[in-house]
């Protein structure tokens, strides 16, 4: 990570809401509006295109203006002191499970929650059975766990450490449900989750309403710029001295290190959007269909009464050991709504190698198919969420249909070149999306920083068509792998800049999809109470 800290050592984050913003919003959005006219008359070469691209753009038109009008309705909810009373009275729990994790991120996870504004009942840690492999060992983070379980009860936190058998995330989760099965509220979080001051005491207001099942919080980089910057040589004459070969290794870190902030960067950049977007409109009509693995908040009733099924997803006759935050956020989805609370704010780790990235990105898209199953097998058409989920769906394969078609099929069935404008409207339209992400500011980054981060939306678009594009498929057509894929050699990210674990080899076999092993995990469906 960067390093770059307050002198208090509270590293934190807000959303703010500016006019100037605003009104950059608004500029961009009305030029892009016009900007898309333009791409309608350029594509008119002649009465025939017309009546085949009408439709479609019309359709995508109306699903791009409806997220746009959702994501701009989303606000943080706020509370009375009534509310705020009856809140304080909930017994909070925090959920951590770890493997495999470095000790500088677990440990600056759990001084985050000693540092909250309103401070969780309890924090239950379960050790998955984490291993080193090279000394072939437990990692058992004794000098953690035994600050931690003394310092909790002097800030009035219950805390617990157990260690148990390797079998997955969601075991060691209910792990530590078993320690509390009378809390009111869970948050889950992740073993690298660094927690805003104000997280819990923000996450907690949806709460309020009754109706409200699960709280999303807003995930954003610690390490946004990547690892640090390979020291230099100590001396002049130490540089002056060094060799060819030594100058030509230390041009190749540095190219490594260049290569990784802006992967860092540009990564950041897409996340935090698509969270403010994507989310932000779901949330707008309480039909958030993925919460934040590093934070987020259920009923208690919703993961005990629904911990059997969870633990024993299968999916073609497989067990399922990834996506257990979406898999969660549909128990609560059953029985009412799920929002998004943007100003709580959670700090993780994200990948620094691209491999890393695309393992992990891989494991969400697979997760996301296979949930895409189940939303539509148990989501009532009564709900938004099913709609919203729809019209993703109709979203993604128009914009893939739209492509194809404009590249490929009007110039060489039709002799019709693609619109030039086309190339750079979609530019147009992430930078007017991509100004959400400047309304997040951070206490260890200056304003223009970020502002250079948003200058980069371009990159972050052409991942998204190129890179994320392939994965978004392979994932949906490999779905049947349900592996977790990161981590089982070690921590991949260090807190200090240190090496990260060497990186698994898989052998790409894909595995045939067979509908008749299909068995859907059984869901509890109660309404609120």
């Amino acid at each position: 990570m960067t390093g770059r800290r307050r002198q208090d050592g509270v590293l934190s984050a807000r959303q703010h809401r500016s006019g100037g913003v605003l009104i950059a919003i608004c500029g961009l959005a009305l030029l892009a509006f016009w900007a898309a006219r333009h791409v309608l008359e350029v594509a008119e070469w002649n009465s025939e295109t017309t009546s085949r691209l009408t439709a479609v753009w019309a359709g995508t038109f109306i699903l791009f203006a409806i997220q746009v009008t959702l994501y701009h309705l989303d606000r943080p909810r706020r509370v009375s002191s009534v509310e705020q009373s009856r809140l304080d009275k909930l017994h909070v729990a925090i959920l951590m499970p770890v493997y495999n994790e470095d000790p500088g991120f677990l440990r600056l996870g759990l001084e985050s929650f000693l540092q909250q504004s309103r401070l969780p009942n309890s924090v239950h840690v379960v050790d998955d059975g984490s291993f080193d492999k090279a000394a072939n060992t437990p990692i058992t983070y004794a000098a953690v766990r035994d600050w931690f379980l003394s310092e909790a009860p002097r800030h009035g936190v219950q805390a617990t450490w157990q260690r148990t058998e390797n079998q997955g995330k969601r075991h060691a989760q209910a792990a530590a449900v078993q320690k509390s099965m009378t809390a009111d509220v869970y948050i889950t979080v992740d073993s690298d989750s660094y927690l805003d001051p104000k997280a819990i005491e923000e996450i907690l207001k949806p709460l309020s309403k009754r109706r409200v099942q699960s709280v999303a919080g807003v995930v954003i980089a610690t390490n946004n710029h990547g690892p640090q910057r390979p020291a230099r040589p100590s001396t002049r004459s130490h540089r002056r001295k060094a060799s060819f070969a030594a100058r030509r290794a230390r041009l190749r870190q540095l190219a490594h290190w260049r290569s990784t902030q802006l992967m860092a960067r540009t990564t950041d950049l897409w996340f935090v959007t698509s969270q403010m977007i994507d989310r932000g409109g779901q949330s707008t009509v309480g039909a958030v269909m993925v919460n934040s693995g590093p934070l987020a908040a259920y009923r208690g009733s919703v993961v005990r009464d629904n911990l059997g099924s969870y633990l024993n997803e299968t999916f073609m006759g497989r067990g399922v050991a990834f996506s257990d935050d979406s898999m969660l956020t549909l128990y609560a989805q059953a029985r009412g709504l799920t929002v998004q609370q943007s100003s709580a704010i959670v700090f993780t780790a994200m990948p620094e190698k691209w491999s890393h990235f695309s393992r992990m990105y891989l494991r969400w898209m697979r997760g996301s198919t296979i949930r895409s199953i189940w939303r539509i097998r148990y989501l009532s058409l009564n709900r938004p969420a099913f709609w919203l989920h729809a019209m993703r769906w109709t979203q993604l394969v128009l914009t893939q249909l739209i492509t194809l078609w404009l590249l490929l099929v009007e110039p060489f069935a039709y002799g019709n070149r693609p619109p030039l404008t086309m190339l750079w409207i979609p530019f147009l339209l992430a930078y007017a999306q991509g100004l959400r992400y400047l309304g997040i500011v951070r206490t260890d980054e200056r304003i223009r920083s970020r502002a250079l981060t948003w200058l980069m939306m371009p990159l972050a678009v052409i991942m998204a068509w190129t890179w994320f594009r392939y994965l978004r498929w392979y994932g949906v057509i490999t779905c049947a792998r349900t592996g977790w894929g990161t981590r089982q050699n070690g921590a991949e990210v260090s807190l200090d800049g240190a090496p990260a674990a060497p990186e698994p080899v898989y052998t790409k076999v894909l595995d045939p999809l067979d509908e008749s092993t299909l068995k859907i995990p059984q869901i509890r469906l109660t309404s609120a109470s």
